[in-house]
């Protein structure tokens, strides 16, 4: 291990602990000599990476950017020593996934048995959750995600188009009448989502033009799970994506409203990844399985509509 790698893991443990007393302890080191050693890269680089207070320790921005770097430097490390100790085709280890909660338990679920029945040897470390992780951050070699797709360093696949629909229960309907047109929105209930880069607005047609509509409800959930289970007991209208309702519509627990105002309401979905050609065997067996099977599993909805 040369001076900068063994640098890089010193503050990673101390950007991990937020205490450069409790990293020298975990790395048997003193104190000083860890600050030290910080204060080398620091000079060495020009920049400040750390903020230092008698109660807390902070990340500069620089000091963010040298984290994520050296966190992805030192993964490839480790990645390039198994993968040579296990020969380059082995597809054994753990696979780090995250998916959206509707596409995860309708989509990706269904396909693990068969995918396990061709490498058994894999272990999938599943995450559900309708928040976007940091792939650096939290160390996920995979992610689907539904939506736009920021500018960044990693890579995608496109799997498909989710068309999002209006829907509501037969009960809510009756009782709370059927909405005809996009004002009448202002006298329900629509359940929305709590994310911090979502706007209270449904883009809809008004007029001949698409214009965000704010919508207001008795919920703000984080996944899109919570809301249909809502939306199937009666309490309001819901705004989701037409693979997460296909079932409730198909068999009346759920009605779709406003379908001409709503076009053309749609999400790209992707498999976002890291590593490009020095991804892991195993991740790369992993992707080639399941994204052509999610992409059926898309086009048969778009399909049925």
């Amino acid at each position: 291990m040369d001076n900068r790698t063994g640098e890089m893991q010193v503050f990673l443990r101390v950007v991990e602990t937020r205490s450069f007393s409790e990293a020298a302890r975990l790395l048997r080191m003193t104190p000083s000599t860890v600050s030290k050693l910080i204060s080398r890269v620091e000079a060495r680089l020009g920049v400040r990476l750390v903020e230092r207070s008698t109660r807390r320790l902070s990340l500069t921005a620089e000091g963010q950017i040298y984290y994520e770097r050296s966190q992805a430097l030192l993964q490839d490390l480790d990645l390039i020593e198994r993968e040579l100790s296990q020969g380059a085709a082995a597809t054994d280890g753990t696979i780090r996934v995250n998916v959206s909660v509707a596409l995860g338990v309708l989509g990706l679920e269904p396909l693990l048995p068969e995918f396990w029945g061709a490498y058994p040897n894999i272990v999938i470390d599943l995450s559900l959750s309708d928040e976007i992780v940091d792939l650096y951050l939290d160390r996920t070699d995979i992610a689907f995600r539904v939506g736009r797709l920021p500018d960044s360093g990693m890579v995608a696949r496109h799997i498909g188009t989710a068309r999002r629909k209006i829907v509501a229960s037969p009960a809510y309907l009756d009782r709370y009448g059927t909405p005809r047109k996009v004002e009448d929105l202002s006298r329900h209930n629509c359940l929305g989502f709590n994310f911090r880069r979502l706007a209270p607005v449904w883009p809809l047609k008004e007029s001949g033009r698409i214009v965000d509509r704010v919508v207001k409800g008795s919920l703000l959930a984080n996944n899109g799970e919570t809301v249909r289970r809502m939306a199937l007991a009666g309490v309001g209208l819901a705004r989701m994506g037409d693979y997460h309702v296909r079932a409730d519509l198909a068999a009346g627990r759920l009605v779709e409203v406003l379908s001409d105002a709503i076009e053309p309401d749609q999400e790209e979905i992707h498999a976002v990844f890291l590593g490009g050609a020095r991804m892991p065997q195993r991740v790369r067996v992993f992707l080639d399985f399941i994204v052509p099977r999610l992409q059926r599993f898309l086009s048969e909805e778009a399909v049925s509509l």
